[in-house]
C-alpha cells in the first residue's frame, strides 16, 4: 500500500466524463490521444506511476472546468498495441482535492493537489457498512437489470465483498457524470451505498413512468 508521504504535490489529471475511479478499485482505460500517451509515458517514469482521474465540470466559473475532487490511480497494468496505443489499468489509491492548475509545457493538464481530507483512502480496506441489507440490495439490482435488459454474473456479485460490490457498480453503471461525482465524493461506504440505491430507485421510477416522489 502507498503511504501518504509517497503522494506527490503535483499530479497529471485526466478529465474523462463518466469515468469513475474509486480507492482500491480498478479502472481499465484505452489511451490513444497523443497528449495522454505522453501523460502515460511521463507517469511510468515516476516511482508512484499516478494519474488523477477527474470529472469535467462545465459549470465551474474559475476557468478550470474541472470538479474539485478526483481520484488518483496507480498504473498497475499496461500493454501497447502495434499502432502505439495503450491498454492500461489504474488501481485507485486516494482521492484528492485540486488546489490550482500548473502552467507548463506538457500537452496534458497538471494540478497541485491536497490529499489531507482522504487519509482513510490509503487503508487496506474501508470501514464496514453494518446496516447493509445485501438481500434487499440485490433484489433492487435485479429489478434494475431487468428494466434495462442487462445481464450480469450473479454468482460473482453475490460472492463479492461489500466494498467491491458497491464500488464496482458505482463505476460500471450508466449514471450521469454528476451522479458519478456524487458517488466519488461520498465520505464512506455507507453513504456511497445509500447514494447508489437512490440513483437506482430513481432510474427505476423513470423507466416505469411513475413520479419518483411517490
Amino acid at each position: 500500500m502507498m503511504q501518504s508521504a509517497d503522494l506527490p504535490d503535483t499530479l497529471a489529471v485526466f478529465p474523462l466524463p463518466g469515468a469513475l475511479l474509486l480507492p482500491r478499485s480498478r479502472l481499465p482505460l484505452h489511451v490513444f490521444e497523443p497528449r495522454y500517451l505522453q501523460m502515460l509515458d511521463d507517469a511510468l517514469r515516476t516511482p508512484q506511476r499516478l494519474i488523477g482521474m477527474v470529472q469535467p465540470n462545465p459549470c465551474r466559473q474559475d476557468g478550470s472546468k474541472l470538479h474539485q475532487i478526483g481520484c488518483a490511480g496507480r498504473v498497475t497494468q499496461f500493454s501497447e498495441t502495434e499502432d502505439g496505443r495503450y491498454m492500461i489499468t489504474l488501481t485507485g489509491v486516494s482521492r484528492f482535492r485540486i488546489k490550482s492548475e500548473v502552467d507548463g509545457f506538457a500537452p496534458y493538464r497538471r494540478c497541485t493537489v491536497c490529499w489531507k481530507s482522504f487519509d482513510h483512502d490509503l487503508a487496506a480496506a474501508c470501514a464496514p457498512d453494518p446496516r447493509f441489507d445485501r438481500d434487499a440490495f440485490l433484489r433492487l439490482l435485479q429489478r434494475f437489470f431487468e428494466a434495462r435488459d442487462m445481464c450480469t454474473d450473479w454468482d460473482s456479485l453475490t460472492q463479492a465483498d461489500d466494498e467491491l460490490l458497491v464500488n464496482s457498480l458505482s463505476m460500471l453503471l450508466d449514471f450521469t457524470p454528476e451522479d458519478k461525482q456524487a458517488l466519488l465524493e461520498a465520505p464512506c461506504l455507507k453513504t456511497r451505498r445509500e447514494t447508489l440505491v437512490t440513483l437506482i430507485e430513481f432510474a427505476l421510477c423513470g423507466n416505469s413512468g411513475k413520479d419518483p416522489l411517490q
